[in-house]
């Protein structure tokens, strides 16, 4: 089972609990200059440990720095990423919440999308039906964001999901 662990500063104890089915993702959006050091830093840890790294809004400086692939947040509706070339193994997952922002995901040509957010009740709460619903009007991989926990992993079958993403089930 793939999971994907949105982290926002380089903590060594949080990813040694991770998994080599867990991939990392460094999304720091209250910082205005992105620190390379630190990301290279990141990828280190990561791949030493046998875990992939992705960042986070910014698929240029991902490439730049050789990292597994980059995250395109729901409110980025760039495209300008389809003219770069790309290695063989660089993957470009995106989310979203609602139908239009997967139809831009599936522009964007993201090769899986996070839906969110299905038990987070927030301001994007999906819950299960219209997390199906919607899961259903796409071709791309689903990846299920938003409050899971241990307690409710399980549901996850209900909703023929495997994968996963979040920060507080990790820590």
């Amino acid at each position: 089972m793939k999971k994907y662990y949105f982290i926002n500063k380089f903590e060594t104890n949080n990813i040694d609990k991770q998994d080599k089915q867990t991939v990392i993702i460094y999304r720091n959006y209250s910082l205005k200059v992105t620190n390379e050091e630190l990301i290279l830093k990141i990828k280190e840890y990561c791949k030493k440990r046998g875990i992939k790294f992705y960042l986070s809004n910014n698929i240029k400086l991902a490439i730049k720095l050789d990292l597994d692939g980059a995250y395109i947040p729901s409110f980025d509706k760039e495209i300008k990423h389809l003219n770069y070339s790309l290695k063989e193994n660089f993957d470009i997952v995106g989310s979203a919440h609602n139908l239009k922002e997967i139809r831009i995901k599936e522009r964007q040509n993201v090769k899986k999308i996070f839906l969110s957010s299905l038990f987070k009740k927030n301001k994007n709460f999906l819950g299960i039906n219209r997390f199906k619903l919607l899961s259903k009007l796409t071709i791309k991989d689903i990846v299920v964001l938003g409050g899971i926990s241990e307690k409710n992993k399980k549901k996850l079958s209900l909703l023929n999901q495997s994968e996963f993403a979040g920060i507080s089930y990790f820590e």
